[in-house]
C-alpha cells in the first residue's frame, strides 16, 4: 500500500501543502493551507470504481492498467 505525505510549507508569498515536488495553490495563512491539506487527505481514502488507466511513462511509452478503486493510500499531513 502507498503513503502519501502532504507538508505544509511556506510558497509564493503564503502557504502551500506539498506532496513529492508538487505544490497546491497558494494560500494565505498556515492555518488554510493546513486544512486544504487535511481535505486533499481524506480524499485520497475515499474508495472509488475499479477502472482501466493510460498514462505516459517516464521511458515516453504509454501504460494500460487495471486500478483497483479500493487499493487506496495511507495519508497524513505534516507541519
Amino acid at each position: 500500500m502507498s503513503h502519501v505525505t502532504y507538508r505544509i510549507v511556506e510558497h509564493d508569498g503564503g502557504w502551500a501543502y506539498k506532496s513529492g515536488d508538487t505544490f497546491s495553490e497558494t494560500f494565505a495563512s498556515h492555518d488554510e493551507a493546513r486544512a486544504a491539506a487535511v481535505r486533499a487527505a481524506r480524499e485520497q481514502k475515499v474508495p472509488d470504481q475499479t477502472a482501466m488507466i493510460e498514462y505516459e511513462g517516464s521511458d515516453g511509452e504509454w501504460v494500460t492498467e487495471r486500478a483497483d478503486g479500493h487499493d487506496r493510500p495511507v495519508t497524513d499531513v505534516e507541519g
